[in-house]
Formats: structure tokens, C-alpha cells, sequence
């Protein structure tokens, strides 16, 4: 059995291992020898731990005919002072203007300290987060983002793979560079976006925010929260290393109860955009959007930044309504090394999406989708430009028409695709084609592989331009 630490997924009380998933199986924590918890996830979050201290995580699986065992070392966060944000001014009405009485909590936090956000719904403009600090959000305390453009001042920095003015987000790193920052508790972070989409779109200053915009960091964990209501993506992570989501909820469509938020678009769940190590475990996502989508910037600017997004899991997830798992299409500076596991897509339009037109350039290479189960069965969406299958891996993507035999010279914007796995999947759509791969015929997509699929919509298997194709046990219908 494996086990795996992601190096920031630890607080002052806490550290989360993953496992090798097993069906059926039990997994048995223990603590430096001692038992500490059962649990039927391969997803383990460890409580009760002390502040900087070392620890051993021994890590027993238990099926039938299985026995497996597997060990960690971790060390835990130091701790710091708690500062709570009632103490500079701070009112949970919900209608006090909170962003001066946080911000000031925040800039007077100590190193390694915490930011206690408890007791109620405040409401607040742009905050900045600075290094070796957490943001800790109480269960049923809110963050609510001021409906008021004008309380987020505009910066430049990249959206939609590109360096441009945008608003600020509710939560945001200011500039240059930051390490150890964490965002936990059981509390909500609501971006407020059906009046702030609005608020922006009219003053159109810039491009709109995000609920939490981490930038240039290296070392940054989201724990517990739910976030939701963005105005536009939800949780954008740039030029970030290390990065760990842990039971985390994102809703951009509707909120935890089933309402439905009007008049946004452009809801991403999850944007990792030119982030390496970048590990989301146990989450929930409803998304109005692509629910996760691996970015690294655009065309000739992003090709000329050259920073990847590499070496990314997704384990034990759940999307519940949006586009599934994405690649693209911002994928210019390259993206690699990801593998989505273990994942449940309920009603989502696509399961996988791996997207760029002609231009982007960079190289997708050694992605694989493994263990997971999709369907989809609604109305609200059909094959289209920007997706044509509920396994779509579309090197003409976001093009009306088109011609898949034409082939054009090969530049720096060609880019590649190769080494692509599905494994042990099960996708059933009602909207079109189950699967859907197109490359381009100056450069093919290299190297498919399904194995175990099984794969229905109404249209089956739709292929064109592509080198090494293996179906292994596979169905298409």
C-alpha cells in the first residue's frame, strides 16, 4: 500500500495522509504505535494532534484477503497567537462594512498565529492574506463580499491566462512572494456574486474576481470551508507550489441547498494555473463551469512565462453539476503529470475534458483518469463547440466549424498532446457522443489508452487524428 503526505496538508492540530484506495476496505490510523481512528476513507485527516510536533502515521487497510500496511512521518504546524477580529471592530450583522477591522486583524497577526473568525456574518470588501498565517473560519461563521465594486481596487494579474486588470477577489495575496498560508475551519467564504457580478461588469474596470485568488505562494492549504457565489472562477491558485484542498466545498450554481444563483457565468470551481504539487482530497464541487480546470496560461504570453502545472492529484471528489474535470484551455506554458482518482461525477455534462484550439502551443502530457463513475441525464446541455463528448480530448475546441483533415504548418503554437490514460471508468450520458477525441492533422494526439471503460451517449466512440490508440476491455455505445 502507498501512503502520501502532501507536505502542506498539516495545521497546528492536524496533518491528512492519503492511501491506496481499496473497495470494501477498512483503514485503521495509527499514532506513534498508538490506535487512533477508524475509517472507511483512503482520504485520512489526523486530529488531535500537538503544535510542532513529529509524528508517526502507520496506516492499516483491511478487506477480504487483504491485509496491507504503510507508514508516514509528519510534522505538525507550529502555533501562534489567536487574534479575533471582534477585537478590532469587527460586527457580524451581516451589514457592517468589516473590511478595515479584518484587514487590520490580519496585518496585526503574528507569525505562525491565526485569524478567528467566529460568531456570525461579516461582511467585507477585499481582504490580503500574508505569509505563515491562517485564516481560520468558524462553523456558521460567514465571510460575505460587499455587493460594492468600488471596495475591490484593481490590480493586473493573470485571468483567463493572461495578465490583465482585474478586480481584486474576497480573499487575495497581495503582491510578491508569500509561503504558509492556510485557509480552515468549517465556516463559509461567500463571494456574493450575484450582486458583485453585476456591480463589475457595469463599472467594467477590470475583469472580475474570484472568491479566493492565491497568488505566489509556496505552501497553501484550504480546509473544511465552503466557498461559493463567485462572480467568476471561484478558487484560482497562480504560480503557487505545494497546494492542498482538504474537504473543501465549492458551489458556483447553485448554493448548499439547491438554489440556484442567477446571472453568472464563468463559475470555475477550481483553477490551478501554473501551480505544481497541487493535491485536492475529499472535496465537493458544483460548478457552473469547468468544476476543476488545469490551467497555465495563454497563447504567446503564457508559452513565454513557461511555468507548468505538473505533478496535480484529485482524489475521492465529488462534482455535482458543471463540466467535469478540465485540462485547458489555457495550457500554454505546459500541463503534466495529473492524475484524477477515485471520483464521482453526478450530473455533470463531461467527465474529462482535455481542450486547446490551434495557437496555444505547450505540451498535455501523462494524464490519466482512473476509478471513477459519471452520468449525466439533464437537458441543459448538448454536444456544442466547446464540448462534444462526455470524454472530450478536442484539439479544435471553442471552433464552429472546421476541417480535421486540413493540415497547417507546424509553429510554436502547435502544441502537443500525448500519454493519455482512462482506467477502470464507467461514463453514461443522455447529451451526445460518449466519447470524443479529435487532434490536429499537423500534429496528432500520441498515445491513448482505455482500459476497463465503459462508455454510453448516443453517439459511441468518435476518433480522428490520432497515433496509438489501445482499447483494453472497453465498450463504447
Amino acid at each position: 500500500m502507498d501512503i502520501f503526505h502532501p507536505r502542506s496538508a498539516v495545521s497546528d492540530d492536524s496533518a491528512a495522509v492519503i492511501c491506496t484506495h481499496y473497495d470494501g476496505a477498512e483503514y485503521t490510523v495509527y499514532v506513534n504505535g498508538k490506535e487512533h481512528m477508524r475509517t472507511g476513507r483512503s482520504d485520512i485527516t489526523v486530529g488531535g494532534l500537538a503544535p510542532d510536533m513529529e509524528y508517526e502515521i502507520t496506516v492499516f487497510a483491511e478487506a477480504q484477503g487483504l491485509r496491507e500496511r504503510a507508514s508516514v512521518l509528519i510534522k505538525t504546524a507550529p502555533r501562534g497567537e489567536t487574534v479575533d477580529i471582534r477585537d478590532f471592530g469587527a460586527v457580524g450583522d451581516g451589514e457592517t462594512d468589516c473590511t478595515k477591522a479584518i484587514q487590520a486583524a490580519i496585518d496585526s497577526c503574528p507569525k505562525n498565529g491565526t485569524v478567528l473568525v467566529s460568531g456570525g456574518r461579516y461582511m467585507s470588501g477585499a481582504l490580503f492574506l500574508k505569509s505563515d498565517m491562517t485564516l481560520k473560519i468558524d462553523e456558521g461563521a460567514v465571510i460575505i463580499g460587499s455587493p460594492r465594486a468600488c471596495d475591490y481596487p484593481v490590480f493586473v494579474y493573470r485571468f483567463e491566462g493572461m495578465e490583465q486588470k482585474c478586480y481584486a477577489s474576497l480573499i487575495n495575496t497581495a503582491d510578491g512572494q508569500h509561503k504558509n498560508i492556510k485557509i480552515t475551519g468549517g465556516g463559509i467564504i461567500d463571494a456574493n456574486g450575484e450582486a458583485l457580478f453585476s456591480a463589475e461588469m457595469e463599472e467594467n474596470a477590470g475583469k472580475r474576481g474570484r472568491a479566493i485568488c492565491i497568488r505566489n505562494t509556496d505552501g497553501v492549504y484550504i480546509e473544511g470551508v465552503t466557498v461559493r457565489q463567485s462572480p467568476a472562477w471561484c478558487v484560482h491558485t497562480i504560480y503557487c507550489r505545494s497546494v492542498a484542498l482538504n474537504n473543501v466545498k465549492i458551489f458556483t450554481k447553485f448554493d448548499e441547498n439547491g438554489r440556484r444563483y442567477e446571472g453568472i457565468y464563468n463559475g470555475d470551481g477550481f483553477d490551478p494555473d501554473s501551480c505544481s504539487g497541487v493535491t485536492v482530497f475529499g472535496c465537493t464541487i458544483g460548478s457552473q463551469d469547468d468544476c476543476i480546470a488545469v490551467k497555465s496560461g495563454r497563447d504567446v504570453e503564457g508559452r513565454e512565462v513557461g511555468i507548468p502545472t505538473e505533478n496535480v492529484l484529485v482524489y475521492n471528489c465529488r462534482f455535482t453539476s458543471g463540466f467535469g474535470a478540465a485540462i485547458g484551455s489555457e495550457m500554454s506554458g505546459s500541463v503534466r503529470n495529473v492524475r484524477f482518482e477515485n471520483c464521482v461525477f453526478e450530473n455533470t455534462y463531461s467527465l474529462a475534458s482535455i481542450k486547446a484550439p490551434r495557437g496555444r502551443g505547450g505540451i498535455v502530457e501523462n494524464i490519466t483518469y482512473r476509478n471513477c463513475r459519471h452520468f449525466y441525464n439533464e437537458n441543459e446541455f448538448s454536444d456544442n463547440k466547446w464540448f462534444r463528448g462526455a470524454i472530450n480530448i478536442d484539439r479544435f475546441y471553442g471552433v464552429e466549424e472546421y476541417d480535421h483533415t486540413e493540415e497547417r504548418p507546424i509553429d510554436n503554437g502547435t502544441g502537443v498532446f500525448r500519454n493519455i490514460i482512462f482506467e477502470n471508468i464507467v461514463s453514461e450520458t443522455t447529451a451526445g457522443c460518449a466519447v470524443y477525441i479529435c487532434g490536429l492533422p499537423e500534429s496528432r494526439i500520441e498515445n491513448i489508452v482505455f482500459r476497463n471503460v465503459k462508455c454510453k451517449g448516443r453517439q459511441g466512440l468518435t476518433v480522428n487524428n490520432v497515433t496509438s490508440l489501445t482499447i483494453e476491455n472497453s465498450e463504447f455505445d
